[in-house]
Parts: structure tokens; sequence; C-alpha cells
């Protein structure tokens, strides 16, 4: 099998056929809760904690407080952090719909942003397929681009950039993209954090909007695109926290922490894992140093982890092993009963676990009944989001999670989204492997 990145690999593993129907109401039950343990506490208190700050956007009010947070939790036990600033993009929105006679649909502004003027952008509306084709010209059309169904994640996935390429090559003036998944919420997406991706004005509409407007590009309709709002760059930070053993390697656990919404299924079981084993390390690890990173930027591709790599991160001939934190390490699962999910106690199988070659046979040991992680999958043949960086900078001994739960990128990725219990499971999993990495067993 060939080595794959992860919007090659996601892309292609989550076109697989889901019920749909799922609202804002969906979330309203919850499971029973189990009995807590002291982890169970702890990782609890964490994941409110996290949750509290709100919005993570990077370099926003909530990403920086969260960040100050984890730093002074790990000060308590010793660290000493450094912090590296980037510049990250933002954009406030104002004024960010789209107009059809008497249909009006808010649109989620697609970064990096190509604001409309404060009239926006009109003409006639004309479907794209996910192959990029067209029954009508799309000359200074704004383009309608019907994804097909998935848990989408990246405008770099080809099924994404393909089609919304294609529409602008024809001559749109602006794409909507319908990320059509199993919420019927707006799914947003990650992009570069440097330049805009596409040729122009960009936005993502939820499919629970967007058939008036197919019925409407049927019959040739017009409508008008307002994106309008104050955009800019501002400050983001990446922080290290250190222990230093006096010894001659590194043992590195890193974690994103930002995104676009309030991510509590997405970062928030990284972030309290992350906590869980800074807190072991401190107590336990004498033979190697210590290096928690905690990264901002993740939405922008992976922008913090890169800027980490480059500069704060320990080299990789003296890091004796890495571990990475990403997406959906315990998210809550949900039976797609339609137009009602329904939530579960277990976590949802839509997570992968990465090792080192040699570490594969006690992987599948460790976190046997785990599902989606008791499969793990070598680093030769698979890696995704920055664990591919850490792989490609050179890090020889290596293990990291990625996946994508219901409820990724989706504003209603709230406290809903988090069973605690399976959260710590997955954490006292983690830190097995690392005693066992560190022959601390």
């Amino acid at each position: 099998m060939p080595n794959t990145t992860r919007r090659h690999f996601i892309a292609g593993a989550t076109l697989l056929p889901l019920a749909t129907g799922a609202t804002s109401a969906a979330l309203q039950a919850t499971p029973q809760p189990v009995k807590a343990t002291s982890d169970h506490t702890q990782i609890q208190a964490d994941l409110a904690r996290y949750i509290g700050f709100g919005m993570k956007q990077a370099g926003g009010t909530g990403d920086n407080a969260c960040g100050d947070w984890m730093a002074s939790e790990l000060e308590k036990l010793g660290f000493t952090t450094e912090k590296q600033t980037m510049s990250a993009p933002y954009f406030t929105p104002d004024r960010c719909e789209l107009v059809c006679g008497a249909l009006q649909a808010d649109v989620w502004p697609q970064p990096i942003v190509m604001a409309t003027e404060a009239s926006g952008i009109t003409g006639p509306l004309v479907r794209v397929n996910a192959q990029g084709l067209a029954d009508k010209a799309l000359s200074g059309a704004i383009a309608l681009v019907d994804l097909p169904f998935a848990r989408w994640s990246s405008v770099f996935w080809k099924g994404v950039k393909t089609p919304v390429e294609a529409a602008f090559a024809q001559g749109a003036m602006a794409a909507i993209i319908v990320t059509n998944g199993p919420t019927g919420k707006v799914i947003a997406l990650n992009t570069d954090g440097r330049k805009p991706v596409f040729a122009g004005p960009v936005a993502l509409m939820a499919p629970n909007d967007a058939q008036p407007y197919f019925a409407a590009a049927t019959q040739n309709h017009e409508a008008t695109l307002f994106m309008t709002g104050d955009s800019g760059h501002r400050p983001a930070f990446n922080f290290i926290s250190r222990i230093d053993n006096d010894q001659d390697r590194w043992l590195v656990v890193s974690t994103p922490r930002s995104g676009w919404f309030g991510c509590a299924g997405e970062r928030g079981p990284g972030i309290a894992a992350w906590l869980h084993l800074a807190r072991w390390a401190s107590r336990t690890v004498r033979d190697y140093n210590l290096a928690f990173i905690c990264n901002s930027g993740h939405e922008y591709q992976y922008l913090g982890a890169e800027e980490a790599l480059h500069a704060i991160a320990p080299k990789p001939q003296k890091t004796a092993f890495w571990l990475h934190l990403g997406a959906n390490i315990a998210a809550r699962d949900w039976h797609e009963i339609t137009g009602n999910p329904a939530p579960l106690p277990s976590a949802d199988p839509q997570r992968y676990l990465v090792t080192s070659p040699a570490l594969l046979p006690v992987a599948r040991e460790l976190f046997k009944g785990q599902v989606g992680l008791e499969a793990p999958y070598s680093s030769e043949v698979l890696s995704a989001g920055e664990l591919t960086n850490v792989i490609k900078t050179g890090y020889p001994s290596v293990a990291g999670v990625f996946g994508l739960h219901r409820y990724h990128h989706v504003i209603d990725d709230d406290e809903r989204c988090v069973p605690t219990d399976k959260i710590a499971e997955a954490a006292n999993g983690f830190r097995r492997l690392l005693e066992h990495v560190l022959k601390l067993a």
C-alpha cells in the first residue's frame, strides 16, 4: 500500500454511505454517566475547562486563553515554557449570506476570505457536480458546488478542490460549496494560512439550506452573494513546555488546540490526554528530557506545527520518541436514526492509530477493545495531519492519532460529543505505550 496523506486517505475512506438528517436537536439526549475514577474526574475537569473557552480560531480570545491555561497547568508541574508567536489570518463577518429573490441563507466565508463589495456579487446560479461539470455556462455565474456525501475536512481534498477549481476555470465569479455530510450543517474546511486557495470568493452552505437554491438554479434565477467583514492577520502562538532531566534524548508529546468552532470532540480529548500524560511524565520519567508541545493554527493546514518543527522542537537525532495526539482520539459515536441521531456511550470508530512499524504488535495489544485504535497502521503505510510533518522531518520513532467524528468541523461539536470514560481509556493506553517505549513497564 503506498504512502498516504490525510486528505487522500480520509477523503476516500469517508465516502461510505451514512444516514442523514442530523439536526441540533439530535444532541439533546445524553447517555447515563459511568462510575468516575480519579483519571475520569481530572479528565472531565480538563474537558470542561477546554470547552469553556468557546470558539478556538487561531489567535482568537478562546485559543489564546486556552493556550495560557495549558501552559500554566504544566508550569505547576515544574515545566518551563517557551512561546513561539506566528501570524494567523482572521475574518470577523458582517454580512455573509446568499440572497435569491425571497430566499436568504447564511453562508460560512471560506478563509482566507476574499470579501465582496457591500453590494455583493450578482450572477445566475449554476449547479456544479462533484466532477466539476455543469449543464449551463459558468461565465459570470455563482457556482453552486454540490459535494458528495462525506465527513469533509479540507479544501485540499480532491473531492473539494477539483470541482471548485473547475468552476472558476470556466468563468464563475464566486463559488458556494454545499458540504453534504451527516449533520446537515456547514462543515468548515481547513485551508492555507498564507494565501487564498481559489481564484475568487468562496463560501460554504449548509446542506439543510441548499435545496431551494438548487431549484432556483434549474430555473436560471440570479442570486447575490454578500460576504463582508473585517479581515487581516493577528498573532497566535505555539508553546513548548520542557523538563530538562540532563539526559541526551527527549520524549515529545504534541497536540493542536485551535479549530473553527468549539472543537469539543475534535480537540478536547487530545488536550485532556496531553495533560494526563504531562502529569504522569513529570512524576515518573527521569531518563529522558520532556517536551510537551501545543500548537495553534491547525485549521490553516497545520501552520503552527510547521512553525514549531522548524524552531522550537527538539531535533530528530535527539528525540527518542514523538507522540502526536490529533483529532478524534475519543469522540462520541451516534446511532444514525433519521432526523434524530441517538448518542451512544461508545467512541466513534473513525479514529486511526499510526505507529512506527516496530511498535505495531504492542500497540495492538495495548489498545485491544478500543474501537478504531485497536487496528493500528504502520507509519510506512499511512500518516496524516501534523504526524505527516513529524515523519517527514525525520523523527525515527513515532505514534499518532487522527480521525473524523460525526460533528468534526461542525458548530454542534460541543460537550455532548465527549465520552469522558472513553477519553480516559485512550489516555491510559497512550501512557502504557510510553511506558513500553521508555522501558518503564
